[in-house]
């Protein structure tokens, strides 16, 4: 593939290049991922750009508009009403739709939970090959597929089978595209396997959606056994709930069956769809219509038959079992209602599978923020939830309270109300409650409960005594799976306004899962809630050390880093490159992870973490308290001997720096920062800011000077500022934290550095400034760039007569220099022009 911008590409994937700011993505450039060859034959990508501004056609209208997102204008269109949910569960406009039930999903349904509108799900059904000259297998499987871009999530729950060892994915020859190792790690289900096929090329992801990719699951017991099946896509999926695995009694009989079942939204009419494989023997095949019966069984006894006749060359079967009464309902929530499927005549074949509720390495979980509540508001509290379902039908809870003002009066699981005013309470957990968690089982749900909780319509509400309606409420969803370890083993940190120093108030809440791996990466999740839709949602997440709070060294710079900007409401990845100090911070619980937006870019939501890691073993266990003492961008001394092994270390002025470490250089300890990356040292210059003040005053110790009349004042202040202060600005483009006041232009890879932009740091909120630069008004006929990279034209240098190069290569005339473009005279003096800042006044240079 292709690497561009700090992205990868896929061959054949095209995409609008990004510059970042003040640019942003350039849609009249599409660049294209090619596959080529080398000498050797190895592939590889190359990335070509090109203009398709000129290939715009001609609007038919006479005003054209540019649309945002749009290269080409186009004609204005009639406005049309948008309707985009806007974080209520009613329409409070639509009085008559009153009367319709919680389920008339006119709220965030299930349908339109997905964060990408991209995101498509599979299904396949996994048999042994009844007529393969293998041993067979009595293993059936059932695979869920979530494609979201690039990606292909997939959970595996399977019967009758030993553990698997290896998941593969086969073209249609017959060639194995993916292979995944099934982990030791920890799953939601022992029969359950979670897995991640990323960066899908378009090739596969051509053949995923014209259905002609096959999994395989294969076990490395005495004996190995393999089952496999075809992926493809359903429209029962997005509607079902409840699930079953059809086997067999008999053992190898390689034949298996899936049930995608579903309630109807009023009634309780249980939809179903059977898949099956193996069960039509080869003379039956031969049959264009076969007969089947269909029972829905209790404890082996009979309570519904359906007979109904199968295609052989399409043997999926669709039907309803209408009305079914209370005892059935409470069966079919417990997890012990069954379903069979049996061919008719002389040698009948049976399969049958218990119905429990859907299942899926997804995580039931649920933000509450003010903002969500039935009146919406801004406190700054949270509330986190995880939820599991269980095979029984016992929903098991665990929730987290935290930032409310007054007492918590009420926790309870809702639906939408039918009215503004009439909540309609499903379960009432307030017993539970203690100290800000609440935790226990639901163990009445009944089977209309679950449809609704595995439909993302069920909502969680926190009643306090100054709200007493709800000050925090978050609707249950299915957060889709990962990879991320933590999600499975632990409770994710809350994130509130009330935990940011000093505290928002804020309608947003969070909450974040976080873990450190065996090479010391940092792997998080981050979901939020609360904030309005006509809020600017651009998102920052920071992870900070302790430092924020004043623990360490206001100057210290190591103790914060962007994890990742983002937009929607969840954001997860990976950082590789994380400093010691940081890591030392994670594991002693003095971090934590902080979201912020443009309104408050100081800090939205916040929440403390606490991953236990050893990863200051080695360098980091050389740090001692003595170490957080250090002046402003004094290097932290570490053991020499370990930074030389370390391939990441640079050497300057005669010495190993660590990797992410940052110093004053000897030959300017004032005015200059050094900053080790990955083998190459960085030494940047602090640009002052300009003082607005008649008295300047240089200090010994600083290298900008500050106004005499605050001289006394800032000292103080220096010690009281927070560390935001004085950490500078981390860029995303060139990813390097830059000094407060430092100017640049931004590098943007792979453009290199954009002339046309200036970027600044400002030091009092750590917020990086970018702007375009303002070219200057010209007086000449025929403007010039010096050079390609130059921004901004400029007139041509005035032709000096007195200069003849012919003249001046003469022996025995004065010598001319050439500076730049231009060429100066013997004893000729000018000032520098330095591009962006112009002419540089208190230098002058001269030729001799």
């Amino acid at each position: 593939g292709c690497s561009f911008g700090g992205k990868f590409y896929a061959p054949e994937d095209t995409w609008h290049p990004d510059l970042g700011e003040p640019f942003g993505v350039m849609h009249c450039v599409v660049c294209h991922c090619e596959s080529q060859r080398n000498r050797r034959g190895k592939v590889f990508g190359k990335v070509s750009c090109k203009n398709i501004k000129h290939d715009c056609p001609e609007p038919p209208c006479s005003n054209p508009v540019l649309l945002p997102g749009h290269c080409c204008r186009s004609c204005p269109k009639d406005k049309k009403v948008d309707h985009i949910f806007d974080g209520f569960e009613y329409f409070q406009e639509k009085d008559d739709d009153l009367h319709k039930t919680y389920n008339d999903r006119s709220y965030l349904s299930s349908e339109d939970i997905s964060q990408d509108d991209s995101r498509t799900d599979f299904v396949a059904l996994l048999t042994a090959a009844a007529d393969s000259w293998k041993s067979t297998s009595s293993g059936v499987a059932r695979a869920r597929f979530t494609l979201s871009r690039s990606s292909l999530v997939f959970s595996i729950t399977f019967k009758r089978i030993g553990r698997p060892s290896r998941v593969k994915f086969i073209d249609r020859d017959g060639n194995i595209v993916f292979e995944y190792f099934v982990p030791r790690t920890a799953s939601p289900g022992s029969n359950m396997i979670c897995g991640i096929w990323s960066n899908l090329q378009k090739l596969h992801m051509r053949l995923l959606k014209s259905e002609q990719l096959h999994v395989t699951l294969l076990t490395t017991a005495n004996q190995e056994e393999e089952i496999h099946g075809k992926l493809i896509k359903h429209r029962a999926l997005f509607a079902e709930t409840f699930s079953s695995i059809i086997t067999s009694d008999a053992e190898h009989a390689g034949m298996g069956g899936i049930a995608m079942l579903t309630l109807s939204d009023v009634e309780n009419n249980l939809h179903f769809i059977l898949m099956f494989e193996g069960l039509l023997e080869r003379r039956e095949k031969e049959r264009s219509i076969v007969p089947i019966r269909v029972e829905l069984l209790y404890h082996h006894h009979v309570l519904r038959e359906i007979r109904a006749n199968v295609t052989s060359h399409d043997p999926d079967f669709a039907e309803v079992l209408t009305n079914l009464n209370n005892r059935e309902m409470f069966w079919l929530s417990r997890g012990q209602l069954e379903i069979a499927l049996a061919t008719e005549g002389k040698n009948p074949r049976r399969i049958s599978g218990y119905i429990t509720g859907k299942k899926s390495c997804d995580t039931l979980q649920s933000v509450l923020s003010s903002g969500d509540a039935l009146t919406p508001t801004k406190t700054g509290a949270v509330g986190s939830a995880m939820l599991t379902l269980h095979d029984n039908g016992t929903l098991e809870y665990q929730i987290q309270v935290a930032g409310v003002a007054s007492k918590v009066t009420g926790v309870t699981i809702e639906t939408k109300p039918r009215r503004r005013s009439r909540r309609n309470v499903l379960f009432d957990m307030t017993a539970d409650y203690s100290e800000g968690h609440v935790v226990g089982t639901w163990e009445r749900l009944n089977a209309r409960d679950i449809h609704m909780l595995l439909q993302n319509e069920l909502f969680l509400n926190v009643a306090t005594s100054e709200y007493e309606e709800g000050e925090l409420r978050g609707q249950i969803s299915s957060l889709l799976y990962s990879g991320l370890q933590a999600r499975l083993q632990e409770l994710p940190v809350p994130l509130a306004g009330q935990f940011v120093s000093p505290p928002v108030r804020t309608s947003a809440a969070g909450h974040v899962w976080v873990s450190v791996d065996e090479n010391c990466h940092l792997h998080y999740e981050i979901v939020v809630s609360g904030l309005r839709k006509s809020d600017d949602v651009t998102l920052d997440a920071h992870l900070h050390g302790f430092a924020e709070i004043g623990e360490l060294d206001d100057s210290s710079r190591e103790h914060k880093r962007l994890l990742k900007g983002f937009y929607g409401s969840q954001t997860n990845g990976v950082l590789k490159d994380l400093s010691m100090e940081l890591l030392h911070q994670l594991d002693k619980g003095n971090a934590f992870i902080q979201v912020s937006t443009k309104v408050n870019p100081r800090g939205e939501i916040r929440g403390r973490v606490h991953v236990p890691n050893s990863c200051e073993s080695g360098p980091a266990s050389q740090i001692d308290d003595a170490h957080f003492d250090f002046i402003p961008f004094e290097e932290v001394k570490l053991d020499p001997e370990e930074i030389k092994k370390d391939p990441s270390s640079c050497f300057f002025e005669g010495q190993f720096c660590a990797h992410g470490s940052r110093w004053a250089p000897d030959y300017d300890k004032k005015c200059t920062v050094c900053t080790c990356k990955k083998r190459t040292v960085i030494c940047d210059p602090i640009i002052c800011p300009v003082l607005d003040c008649a008295n300047v005053v240089h200090l010994e110790d600083r290298c900008c000077p500050v106004c005499e009349e605050k001289k006394q004042e800032k000292y103080v202040k220096q010690t009281e500022k927070s560390s935001d202060q004085m950490d500078g600005c981390y860029f995303e483009g060139d990813r390097k934290m830059h000094l407060p006041g430092t100017t640049w232009h931004p590098f943007v890879p792979p453009f290199g550095y954009i002339k046309c932009a200036v970027c600044t740091c400002k030091g009092a909120t750590g917020e990086v400034h970018c702007e375009k630069v303002n070219c200057p008004l010209l007086t000449c006929n025929n403007p010039v760039r010096r050079s390609p990279s130059d921004c901004c034209k400029e007139c041509p240098a005035e032709e000096k007569a007195s200069i003849d190069l012919t003249e001046m290569m003469q022996a025995d005339g004065p010598r001319a220099c050439k500076f730049g473009k231009n060429w100066y005279l013997s004893n000729e003096s000018w000032h520098p022009e330095v591009p962006p800042f112009g002419e540089m006044k208190c230098i002058t240079c001269w030729c001799d």
